[in-house]
């Protein structure tokens, strides 16, 4: 399912999937799918307009009681279904992510389709665990418990980067706990959000529960936020388009989740394996061509060690292999687009009056056709030069020194960033204090980006507030409510003497 010819066959009668079916969009306008290896055209689409968002909420809206109504146990079979469909089709979304993206087929198949179908699955039994506080008589007087309920029809945007696990990481703690959806995809990569759809309704789901609309930000995106009976708002995207969307979320007052930029530093403390971190430092910033929010951005390194850290990284930057996505053996793939890499190449060429280009920074030869960028190491900058502070989204790492432990957890401290970070450090209590004090939602210890379903991803400070995975995300998406029953059958209570009466 992977080339061209399947893709026009699959989605000719259009990218929007709203109650159960494929429709055209009605916006009027039409947006090519470029696969960025080559620069050919994947797919041309018709892309979503203000009335298909009116249909995908009605959709959403309609389907909303039935499936709210489900009992959590129905709503997990359903979920675990829906899991089997996706790792039966697990080959079909891989190379389907990898045309639309450019990541390594290697990538696709071994970290964001099975990373997608666990997450299907820990939702199927998260689907059972929506509790709240025990029941108890905490005035002496009432029987209190607390309930979740579904919130409603949540309107989520999802960004280009991992449009497969995000798309999964917007709907499906939604639906598991008994809302129904819209999502809008990034305009450039809706095919395997519109796949899983399908396969959601494969699996069982009934229509109207998961709702795709393919479209424009300023077009479908802010209709959809803005959109009277969306109950609550999700988007994982820059912090200057979450400003954006939050403006538009608070005049309707809903429930809003924002996951936003990163500037992840990866701190070095001076008694660190250096070849460990050297290769987690470049893992880190490479993956997925450093199109992701938590890749290793930042590396700061305590002063004995840098020389041997910059030294090394580079090396081993030099020996990634850039390549066709779809050969195995392929370490780096292109840039989401040739507009994207220029705007990469940008900061490189920029950061050339302040700093040094230690490797990479260039185009590679020989593939003029395709948005690479080769693995890229910046050395002297100043901790205030843009390419410290900015979130570049390439494949591109910058090195400097720190001496004291104080002054390296205040420099990875220092953007407006909190999403991720990395403390690298054989001293227990050097890791326990960088991971009390580095300001991000995740700090990892000897290691830099992985991710279970298990346990929550979200930012501080610019980064966003609120939880992806995990049954935190349920804090998202349902309502508290809190129940009180009077126990004493007495009419005339005790405090109603504060109103009127005496004692």
């Amino acid at each position: 399912m992977g080339n061209r010819d399947q893709m026009q066959d699959r989605f000719a009668s259009g990218a929007q999937y709203i109650a159960g079916q494929l429709r055209p969009g009605t916006s009027g306008r039409t947006q090519d799918i470029v696969d960025p290896a080559t620069g050919e055209t994947v797919l041309s689409y018709e892309l979503a307009g203000t009335g298909d968002v009116d249909a995908a909420v009605a959709a959403a809206r309609e389907a909303f009681p039935q499936w709210a109504g489900a009992t959590p146990g129905e709503r997990s079979d359903a979920l675990h279904a829906f899991a089997s469909v996706l790792a039966a089709q697990a080959d079909d979304f891989a190379r389907a992510e990898s045309l639309q993206c450019g990541k390594p087929i290697k990538l696709s198949t071994e970290f964001d389709v099975p990373g997608t179908v666990d997450n299907t699955a820990f939702f199927a039994g998260a689907a059972r665990h929506l509790q709240g506080q025990s029941a108890g008589e905490y005035s002496g007087d009432h029987t209190s418990y607390v309930r979740r309920e579904a919130i409603g029809v949540i309107g989520s945007i999802a960004p280009w980067n991992y449009p497969l696990q995000m798309a999964a990481w917007k709907i499906l703690p939604a639906v598991a706990a008994g809302n129904t959806i819209v999502l809008k995809p990034a305009e450039i990569t809706p095919l395997t959000s519109l796949m899983f759809a399908q396969a959601a309704t494969e699996a069982g789901i009934p229509d109207g529960v998961i709702n795709i609309v393919s479209g424009a930000g300023l077009g479908a995106g802010e209709h959809l936020v803005g959109h009277p009976d969306v109950a609550m708002t999700s988007f994982t995207g820059s912090t200057a388009v979450g400003k954006r969307v939050a403006e538009i979320a608070t005049s309707t007052v809903k429930r809003l989740h924002l996951e936003l930029g990163g500037k992840a530093p990866f701190v070095v403390f001076d008694d660190a394996d250096p070849e460990a971190a050297i290769q987690g430092a470049v893992a880190g910033s490479l993956i997925n061509s450093g199109q992701d929010c938590t890749a290793a951005t930042r590396v700061y390194v305590q002063r004995p060690l840098y020389e041997q850290l910059t030294a090394g990284i580079a090396d081993v930057m030099a020996s990634v292999r850039v390549g066709d996505p779809f050969d195995p053996s392929t370490d780096l793939g292109p840039l989401v687009s040739h507009t994207h890499r220029d705007r990469v190449a940008g900061f490189v060429e920029r950061a050339r009056s302040y700093a040094r280009v230690v490797t990479g920074g260039a185009v590679p030869k020989g593939r003029p056709e395709g948005a690479f960028y080769l693995p890229t190491l910046i050395a002297g900058a100043a901790q205030d030069s843009e390419v410290v502070q900015s979130e570049i989204f390439g494949p591109v790492l910058v090195i400097l020194p720190f001496d004291s432990d104080e002054e390296g957890i205040a420099l990875a401290n220092d953007t407006p960033y909190g999403l991720a970070a990395s403390a690298w450090t054989r001293d227990v209590y050097r890791a326990g204090r960088a991971t009390r004090e580095i300001k991000a939602g995740c700090v990892w210890v000897n290691d830099h980006i992985p991710i279970i379903s298990e346990m929550p991803h979200g930012g501080y400070k610019a980064s966003g507030y609120g939880k992806d995975m995990s049954t935190y995300s349920f804090e998202e998406y349902t309502q508290v409510k809190h129940v009180m029953y009077d126990n004493t059958a007495v009419a005339a209570k005790d405090w109603h003497r504060t109103i009127f009466g005496d004692r």
